[in-house]
């Protein structure tokens, strides 16, 4: 293949200008056109990293070797269909779609025409998160944590398919098992969709795993914690840091007028490579198309993931309905 890839991005909102940001710095991606619904939008962006612009995606189809998508979730499978139908490889937007069945029949269409299907869960390229896996070999129980304030930006979906989804994909490949029981509890705060919602996953293994995301938080916090038998592992996502608590003793005293709790450990801060996770995973991404590289993550756990994160917002609009129709 010849030396440089072709590359367009359609959708150019925050997250698709993100990804022509970076693009446009990788010596091996010709950043070849952007396309956007609005064409004041395209065109601005295209000024911007001194490419081409239109308003209809099929517009690239003969210009492009390879696409990053990244549109409404509700378009995902359309569009990712008609690149892959016209050759041309794909990093389409987590999640996948918001059905299974076409996620399924997406990365059928890649295997059969032999082109690269890659979706767009950056967080697996966080320095952090590589390396926690090097320390977890046996979780007893997860917990995640993805809150922030509500942004009229994402309307699109609830915060199951918009943020959860990244800590089930993690959890789920850390784990290493099938879930066997899911319970869900949550709330519409500013929207008619999922803004708060806890997840409890039981795992074959019998361990177990409790997700909050929320929309509706003042505070923004992202961290993952791994409890194991010897240590406490504790992820901060925007930092990029893990702190490992072992030989952990805890003890209280009762004395007048009070009851307090001490506690105990030794703390280790796990020195982590610090990189732009989003470059990281656009480099993957045109490796795997350029040079036939393989891919990080196996198809049948990308469509796994996708399955507990329908599954988990199945239970949610039961239970909404369900109130709905109590009162």
């Amino acid at each position: 293949m010849k030396e440089q890839i072709r590359m367009g991005v359609v959708g150019v909102g925050k997250m698709g200008e993100y990804h022509v940001g970076v693009l446009s710095e990788m010596p091996q991606v010709e950043m070849a056109a952007v396309v956007d619904v609005s064409p004041a939008r395209a065109q601005a962006i295209a000024e911007r990293y001194d490419t081409s612009h239109c308003a209809d995606y099929r517009e690239l189809f003969g210009k492009v070797d390879a696409v990053v998508v990244a549109v409404p979730t509700a378009l995902h499978y359309e569009v990712a269909k008609d690149f892959l139908t016209a050759g041309i490889h794909v990093l389409l937007e987590k999640p996948c779609t918001n059905d299974l069945h076409q996620a399924r029949e997406l990365f059928d269409m890649a295997a059969a025409n032999k082109l690269t299907l890659h979706i767009g869960h950056v967080e697996r390229f966080n320095g952090a998160v590589q390396e926690i896996h090097k320390i977890v070999d046996n979780p007893i129980l997860v917990e995640c944590k993805r809150m922030g304030a509500f942004s009229e930006r994402v309307r699109d979906d609830g915060v199951i398919l918009d943020i959860m989804i990244h800590d089930i994909d993690i959890i789920l490949n850390l784990i290493q098992s099938r879930v066997v029981r899911t319970n869900v509890v949550g709330s519409s705060v500013f929207t008619d969709r999922d803004d708060l919602v806890t997840a409890q996953l039981e795992f074959e293994n019998g361990c177990l795993a409790n997700i909050t995301a929320s929309r509706a938080s003042q505070n923004k916090e992202r961290t993952l914690s791994v409890t194991q038998r010897d240590a406490y592992v504790l992820l901060d996502y925007t930092e990029q840091e893990i702190y490992v608590h072992r030989q952990a003793s805890s003890e209280h005293q009762l004395s007048k007028g009070s009851l307090r709790y001490l506690q105990e450990s030794l703390v280790q801060r796990i020195f982590v490579h610090k990189d732009n996770p989003l470059k990281l995973e656009l480099q993957h991404f045109v490796d795997c198309a350029k040079n036939g590289s393989p891919r990080r993550v196996a198809v049948d756990s990308e469509l796994y993931s996708l399955e507990i994160a329908l599954e988990i917002l199945r239970q949610f609009n039961e239970q909404r309905q369900q109130r709905a129709h109590e009162s």
